[in-house]
């Protein structure tokens, strides 16, 4: 009798510890309505001054705006051509949005107001903005990066690249620019004082790398790459990959969180892919979180994951908030 009551003990003690493993990594805490916007988005810009989420809807030629608070759409400016990349500008809260079949960059006001626009940037895309959020850089053409200043209305300067960019990070404390060169198969490194290419690190077996984020304390650059499937880890210092993880299939998104040491990934497979950071050099899935069919651009902010969905057959047109499940 002892030995089974002991025995029965034991097991609920297993129970009780691998329960945490079957809780999802997160959790959606709110869905936000679309309604009306058809085709694929892109990607998101946030005013965290003023509680606005943006979001670049592609499919529909619209900017969208979302009140976080209110955890609805209040404003939906039309007339866009294939509108991608959004950055807000701190303070002012002008609104910087590149658009890729028109070849312009425009810039409103706070209201959503036209301020004017940046022309002659075929295929505008991904828009960064330097740490005093004064010059904007903008990835276009067949391979150049426009550097922008949205005060004037005025392109004063430019990088040559060996393909379309992608995704792109500055560095906070230093001069570089890492951009994704997916035709290139490649990372151009490039010096934003100098507005010149100065290194080239090359992906190898890893190819379509699109999304970057960055962790710049530990000298780390996380990329994700389409074929296969991949997180690559490169070391800022060398260029040289020093880890890949499996991740959701099509990402266009990835996050680094330093507070949490874990990473976001989203994709078009429908799908979040919770990375965590053990170490600089060591990274582990924490798990994956089914999303919806062309899920594939996401923002991070306040705590919450924010992931646009398309609208596919039943499923509408909407903004997810999902938060983590484990702390």
């Amino acid at each position: 009798m002892v030995r089974y009551t002991l025995a029965i003990f034991f097991l609920l003690i297993l129970l009780a510890a691998a329960a945490p493993a079957d809780e999802p990594v997160m959790k959606l805490v709110q869905t936000i309505p679309l309604e009306g916007v058809e085709g694929r988005m892109d990607h998101f810009g946030i005013d965290p001054e003023r509680n606005r989420l943006y979001l670049a809807a592609l499919g529909n030629n619209t900017l969208e705006l979302i009140d976080l608070a209110a955890g609805k759409r209040i404003k939906s400016i039309k007339g866009l051509k294939k509108p991608t990349g959004i950055r807000v500008l701190p303070g002012s809260g002008k609104v910087v949005v590149a658009s890729g079949d028109d070849g312009k960059v425009r810039v409103y006001d706070a209201d959503l107001n036209l301020l004017g626009s940046v022309d002659g940037l075929d295929d505008a895309d991904n828009v960064r903005l330097d740490a005093e959020g004064k010059l904007a850089f903008v990835g276009y053409g067949d391979g150049a990066l426009a550097v922008i200043d949205p005060e004037r209305l005025k392109k004063v300067g430019e990088v040559k690249l060996d393909g379309h960019p992608e995704a792109l990070q500055l560095e906070q404390h230093g001069p570089r620019i890492f951009v994704n060169v997916p035709t290139a198969r490649h990372v151009a490194v490039v010096d934003r004082e100098k507005l010149a290419v100065i290194a080239k690190w090359p992906l190898n077996e890893f190819e379509a790398n699109f999304p970057l984020a960055l962790d710049e304390a530990n000298h780390r650059l996380f990329v994700g790459c389409r074929k296969p499937a991949k997180l690559v880890v490169l070391d800022t210092e060398s260029g040289k990959a020093m880890a890949s993880i499996d991740c959701c299939g099509d990402t266009e998104d990835l996050f680094y969180v330093p507070a949490s040491n874990r990473i976001y990934i989203t994709g078009g497979e429908g799908c979040i892919t919770v990375v965590e950071q053990t170490s600089p050099d060591h990274y582990r899935v924490q798990g994956q979180v089914r999303t919806a069919p062309g899920a594939r651009t996401s923002l991070y902010y306040g705590d919450a994951l924010y992931v646009g969905v398309p609208h596919r057959a039943r499923q509408p047109s909407e903004v997810r908030e999902y938060r983590s499940a484990r702390r």
